[in-house]
C-alpha cells in the first residue's frame, strides 16, 4: 500500500495554492512522521493569469528551498488539457515543463490528470516521463459514470504504455464501495499493473470507498490532511494512516500532524468550509459537479432555497462539467413563457403601490408604514410569507421562488391574502401543496437585461421576487411605486449589487422609479414615511 498526500495540490483550489513556507516545510516532516509514502506538493503548470502560490507551480527552484525528508517521495501533477491539442508539440511542452530529468530534479513521481476523451492524446507523455526517470502516473477523472465498455476501452488504450500506476477519481463523490468494486473489476480488464484511488467525500464514503478498492488490489491510495479539497473534500490522512497502520505493520507518530492540523489546517477549514454536508451530499448522488456547491455556499446570493433549487435543476438539466454561465441559470427558474391569466390592472388601477420588503427598517418604522397605508390608501404587496403589518393592510403576497414556496406552503395557507405566482409555471407537487389557496396567476418569463411587462405576464432579467413585484405594480398601471424595508446587504454584499441592478433596469425599461420611504442603500429617491 502506497499512501499519497496531495493536500497542498487538491488544497489549493480554496488559497490559490498558497501556502505558507513555514507550513510547508512542518507539513512535510508531520508526513514523514505519519508513514505517507509521497506527497504531492502541487501542479507543474505553465498557465499564469493571475496569483498564485508556489504549489501552483512547484518549480525545481522551488523545491531546493524545501526541507524534504529522506523516505518521502515528492509527485507533482499536470492537468492533460496543458500538454494535449498543440499539433504534435507534446515533447517541446512536456520540456518546458519538466526542464530537468529526474536525475537532477527532486520530483519523483509525475501524474497527469485527464479526462476520458484526452486518454488517448495524453498517454505519449507517459514516454516522454519515462525516458527521463520519472514514475508516472495517470488519473482518469469523472469514470464514475462510465459504462463498463468505455473503461474497459480506456483500461486496454493505458496497457499499451509504461505506466507505473492507474488512477482512478471519483470526481462527482457519487461512488458507493460496491460501484468502486465494479470499476476496479472493469479496469482490470487490460490493465495489469499497480493501480490507484482518489475518493471525494460528497456522500461521507471517501474512506469507505479506498479501503473497499484496497480490498479489491488498489495499492495507492490518495488523501489529504483533514480532508482538505475542493468542494467537499477528500478522504482524511489521518484516518487513512490509521487504517494503513494495521495492514502495513508500520508504527507511526501522528503527532506532528495532529499539531499542524490544529495550528492551520482546522482554522483554515473553519474559515474555508470544505467537508461534506446535505448540499454536497445531493451532488454526489445525482453525479453533480462539486464546484457548484462549493461557489454557492461562498456566494451571497444564494440562500438554501436556491442552492436546492439549483441542485434540482442541474440534475435534470446536467451538472457534470462545471460552468458560471450553468450556474447563473440555475436561478432562472421560469426560462418558458408563461402567460398567466389574472391582470393585475384589474386590482391596483390606478393607485399607488407599496411593495414591502423584510429589512429591518420594515419593523423599526412599522407603525409609521401603517399610518402612510392608513392615510394614502396604496395597493399593499408583501413579499412572500413577510408579516411586519396587521394582514388586513396587505392586499396581495407574490412569490417567485419554487422551493421557497414549497417551504412556505403551511404558511401561505393561512395566510388571507391571495398569492400572486406563475402557477402555470409552478412545478405540480409545489401546487398540490398549496391545496386551496386562492392563487392568482400572473406569468413571468427570464430573459437577460429585459424588463417588459405586459396586462397578464412580464418578461424579466431574473427570478428575483423584487422584479416580479415591481412588474406587477407596472402592469397594474400604478400610479407611483413606493418601496420600504429595502435596507440593502451592506455595499460589499452581491445581493445589492443585484438589487441595485433590478432597479436600474425597472426604471429605464418602464419609465417607472420606485421611491423609498424607508432607509434604503440603493441608489433610488427617497422620502421620509414620516413626512408623507
Amino acid at each position: 500500500m502506497m499512501i499519497l498526500d496531495c493536500t497542498l495540490r487538491d488544497g489549493g483550489y480554496y488559497n490559490s495554492w498558497n501556502f505558507p513556507f513555514s507550513v510547508t516545510n512542518d507539513y512535510l516532516q508531520a508526513m514523514s512522521a505519519a508513514g505517507v509514502d509521497i506527497v504531492e506538493l502541487g501542479l507543474r503548470s505553465r498557465v499564469n493569469n493571475s496569483f498564485k502560490g508556489a504549489s501552483a507551480y512547484c518549480t525545481d527552484q522551488y523545491l531546493t528551498t524545501l526541507n524534504i525528508p529522506s523516505n518521502l517521495k515528492i509527485a507533482v501533477m499536470v492537468n492533460a488539457a496543458e500538454i494535449i491539442g498543440n499539433n504534435g508539440e507534446q515533447s517541446s511542452l512536456l520540456a518546458s515543463i519538466f526542464p530537468n530529468d529526474a536525475s537532477t530534479s527532486r520530483v519523483d513521481v509525475v501524474r497527469i490528470a485527464c479526462h476520458a476523451h484526452e486518454l488517448v492524446e495524453a498517454l505519449p507523455a507517459c514516454n516522454w516521463l519515462k525516458s527521463r526517470g520519472f514514475t508516472v502516473g495517470f488519473n482518469l477523472m469523472q469514470v464514475a459514470d462510465r459504462s463498463q465498455e468505455e473503461i474497459e476501452k480506456l483500461s486496454l488504450e493505458a496497457s499499451k504504455h509504461p505506466i507505473d500506476v492507474l488512477y482512478f477519481a471519483d470526481s462527482m463523490g457519487s461512488m458507493t464501495p460496491a460501484q468502486t468494486s465494479k470499476i476496479v473489476s472493469w479496469l482490470k480488464t487490460h490493465w495489469q499493473g499497480a493501480m490507484g484511488i482518489h475518493t471525494h467525500d460528497n456522500m461521507g464514503l471517501a474512506l469507505a470507498n479506498s479501503m473497499q478498492a484496497v480490498k479489491d488490489g488498489v495499492t495507492w491510495l490518495d488523501s489529504t490532511v483533514t480532508g482538505m479539497g475542493r468542494g467537499p473534500g477528500n478522504a482524511r490522512t489521518e484516518e487513512l494512516v490509521i487504517e494503513a497502520d494495521e495492514s502495513r505493520g508500520k508504527s507511526v507518530n501522528l503527532v506532528p500532524l495532529m499539531r499542524i492540523i490544529r495550528e492551520y489546517f482546522q482554522p483554515l477549514k473553519n474559515k474555508c468550509g470544505w467537508g461534506s454536508n446535505p448540499y454536497y451530499y445531493l451532488s454526489g448522488k445525482h453525479g453533480i459537479h462539486p464546484t457548484y456547491i462549493q461557489e454557492m455556499l461562498t456566494d451571497s446570493r444564494f440562500d438554501e432555497e436556491d442552492i436546492l433549487a439549483a441542485i434540482d435543476h442541474l440534475k435534470t438539466e446536467g451538472g457534470k462539467k462545471f460552468s458560471y454561465n450553468a450556474l447563473d441559470a440555475t436561478r432562472h427558474f421560469f426560462a418558458g413563457n408563461s402567460e398567466g391569466g389574472w391582470s393585475p390592472s384589474v386590482s391596483i388601477g390606478g393607485r399607488d403601490v407599496l411593495v414591502i420588503g423584510a429589512g429591518p427598517s420594515s419593523q423599526e418604522h412599522r407603525v409609521a408604514i401603517i399610518s402612510f397605508i392608513e392615510r394614502r390608501k396604496p395597493f399593499v404587496i408583501a413579499l412572500n410569507t413577510h408579516s411586519e403589518l396587521p394582514q388586513e393592510l396587505v392586499d396581495i403576497r407574490v412569490a417567485s421562488h419554487p422551493v421557497r414556496i414549497l417551504a412556505d406552503c403551511e404558511q401561505h395557507t393561512k395566510l388571507p391574502q391571495p398569492l400572486v405566482t406563475p402557477v402555470s409555471a409552478l412545478p405540480e407537487d409545489v401546487r398540490k401543496f398549496l391545496g386551496n389557496k386562492k392563487l392568482h396567476d400572473f406569468g413571468m418569463q427570464v430573459e437577460d437585461n429585459t424588463f417588459n411587462c405586459y396586462q397578464t405576464r412580464a418578461v424579466l432579467p431574473n427570478s428575483l421576487v423584487i422584479s416580479y413585484a415591481l412588474a406587477i405594480a407596472a402592469s397594474g398601471q400604478s400610479r407611483g411605486i413606493y418601496v420600504a424595508g429595502f435596507d440593502g446587504f451592506g455595499p460589499g454584499d452581491r445581493r445589492t449589487f443585484e438589487v441595485q441592478k433590478v432597479f436600474n433596469l425597472f426604471s429605464e425599461q418602464t419609465g417607472l422609479t420606485p421611491i423609498s420611504i424607508t432607509y434604503t442603500e440603493y441608489d433610488i429617491p427617497v422620502k421620509s414615511v414620516y413626512g408623507m
